[in-house]
């Protein structure tokens, strides 16, 4: 499949508008590297052996693609649905995601408004995704994207958390605070806190089944369960 190409019309704007990634996709693995070393990925793909049997997956917002790299690596018969509102970010995916991108389908747009298309998928992943989203989105975008999934299907979560004790109050806070400031600068990014994307996805009809946390709970990746 040829990378794709930025279409005339960009993904609808809603209220919250979409941050403009495309000006980071060159830098955000130097970024990663430089702020956090391994341990973004790290928690990406901790599940990675217990999503091992999926066929299909739905990944919003893979930024630059190294975990749709990773995820195509370990199983050769998964097809991915990778949607992402930057047509750079896209088509940096599209690289990384070589040789196996003929297995990679590209959707330039707005996880927000976008249809996933039939049949269900048995994965959904969105990795440091959820947190570009307010709480009111999270909760529709969850609602519905629970239909998108086939009755066994996996919801795979990677997001910072403020944890409890003076480790939350001293560092944690202070880092994702820095986090959004920054990227409301780069990106033009309106949310300011990150979203209880735990109720949004008990509220849809999903059970958490397993969780990890990396930094003492600065970092968390979750596996929810269709109910």
């Amino acid at each position: 499949m040829s990378e794709p190409a930025q279409p005339a019309v960009a993904p609808k704007k809603l209220a919250h508008r979409t941050p403009a990634f495309d000006k980071l996709a060159r830098l955000y693995c130097w970024m990663e590297w430089c702020t956090f070393g391994p341990w973004l990925q790290r928690c990406r793909c901790s599940f990675l052996g217990e999503i091992g049997d999926c066929r299909r997956g739905i990944v919003l917002g893979d930024g630059d693609g190294r975990f749709t790299a990773q995820l195509l690596r370990i199983n050769p018969a998964i097809e991915i649905d990778a949607v992402d509102a930057s047509a750079a970010m896209l088509q940096a995916l599209k690289r990384r995601a070589a040789p196996h991108a003929a297995r990679v389908h590209a959707h330039y747009a707005d996880a927000r408004t976008w249809q996933a298309p039939d049949p269900p998928c048995d994965l959904i992943a969105t990795h440091f995704f959820l947190d570009c989203l307010t709480e009111a989105e999270v909760r529709a975008l969850t609602q519905r994207l629970h239909g998108a999934l086939s009755q066994s299907g996996y919801w795979l979560v990677s997001e910072f958390a403020i944890p409890e004790g003076a480790f939350g109050r001293w560092v944690a806070r202070p880092v994702v605070w820095f986090l959004y400031r920054s990227f409301a600068l780069l990106t033009g990014l309106t949310v300011r806190s990150v979203p209880d994307f735990a109720a949004a996805l008990r509220a849809a009809g999903f059970t958490r089944r397993g969780r990890r946390s990396f930094l003492r709970g600065l970092l968390i990746a979750e596996l929810w369960k269709k109910d």
